[in-house]
């Protein structure tokens, strides 16, 4: 696996018709506290000169140091306020949001062609949210625009649900609305617009994903981190037609046996709830979302609206 960047990707279409990519920044900007050897190898190699830290803890011998970084806290720091620190501190040394800012070239995984003008084929497209109910934990869309729609409806939610029912949504289509500009139903008319571009065949497959979805006592279900590289493998077999799906009303689903779950600590239970589409729930999520089209009124694309009729349909019929 190589890295080509960790946050902006610029894309345009290639003389062969598919959409490449180029990482127009020079560096990686992570969050810090939660970011160690055990979450993050390839991030913490990366930082090994260089760098731009802010509100981080200084170790006695002028190092730095966040909550995560090691199993073990120093004895002693100065936190990001400038007060001395120990672990038996009743406040974190780091602030929540700390961050640390490298070059991109330090990456043990950095691609050799990272600075590419000519960029770099895009196969896949991964949207994801932060969801405790409903969503799986990857999704296929049907096609270019059944992936749009994905990406419109991405969100997390900001309140646990009762049982039986959706939690409290805070809406982020396509990861992007702090950083879009102008009208996010134009946004998604733009998406639509880019698959009209070239033949559907040489369009990008787009993914849904999320690590985060509970069990009924609020537990995640799904180990994170390196594990996600079990669901990539899924997804770049399933570009090379080398695994199976299964269609349900959201989407396609990894066939029984196709995710490669081995040495992993779950339970046939665990893995059905990873995969759960429950049909009451995905109504009351469609209803969910077509009140958030409707505060943008009649900018939605019709395609968007169709899309959402047709997950109706698929609903009712299953």
């Amino acid at each position: 696996v190589e890295t080509v960047g960790d946050d902006i990707t610029w894309m345009r279409f290639g003389d062969d018709g598919r959409l490449h990519a180029i990482n127009p920044e020079a560096g990686f900007f992570g969050v810090a506290p939660g970011t160690g050897m055990e979450t993050n190898a390839n991030a913490v190699k990366t930082l090994y000169a260089n760098c731009i830290y802010t509100n981080v803890a200084l170790t006695d011998d002028g190092d730095i140091w966040w909550e995560g970084l090691t199993d073990e806290a120093p004895a002693h720091l100065i936190d990001w306020k400038g007060q001395d620190w120990t672990p038996a501190s009743s406040e974190p040394s780091s602030h929540p949001n700390a961050r640390f800012t490298a070059p991109a070239g330090q990456c043990p995984s950095i691609a050799p062609n990272w600075e590419d003008p000519a960029g770099v084929p895009i196969d896949a497209i991964l949207f994801g949210g932060r969801r405790a109910t409903n969503v799986p934990l990857v999704t296929e869309s049907f096609d270019w625009d059944h992936g749009v729609y994905m990406g419109s409806t991405v969100s997390s939610e900001k309140t646990a649900a009762a049982e039986g029912t959706v939690g409290e949504l805070r809406r982020d289509p396509f990861a992007m609305l702090p950083f879009c500009g102008y009208n996010m139903a134009d946004y998604w008319s733009h998406w639509l617009t880019v698959g009209g571009f070239t033949t559907p065949e040489k369009l990008p497959r787009i993914f849904q994903v999320n690590w985060f979805r509970k069990d009924a006592d609020g537990d995640y279900i799904w180990p994170g981190y390196g594990e996600n590289s079990r669901v990539l493998e899924w997804i770049i077999n399933r570009l090379d037609g080398d695994a199976e799906a299964v269609e349900t009303p959201i989407g396609l689903l990894p066939a029984p046996g196709a995710l490669n779950l081995d040495g992993l600590d779950l339970t046939p239970a665990q893995i059905d709830d990873l995969f759960a589409v429950h049909t009451e729930n995905w109504l009351a999520e469609a209803d969910l979302t077509s009140e958030y089209y409707d505060l943008f009124g009649d900018r939605v694309p019709d395609a968007l609206r169709g899309q959402l009729a047709a997950l109706r349909e698929r609903l009712a019929a299953s």
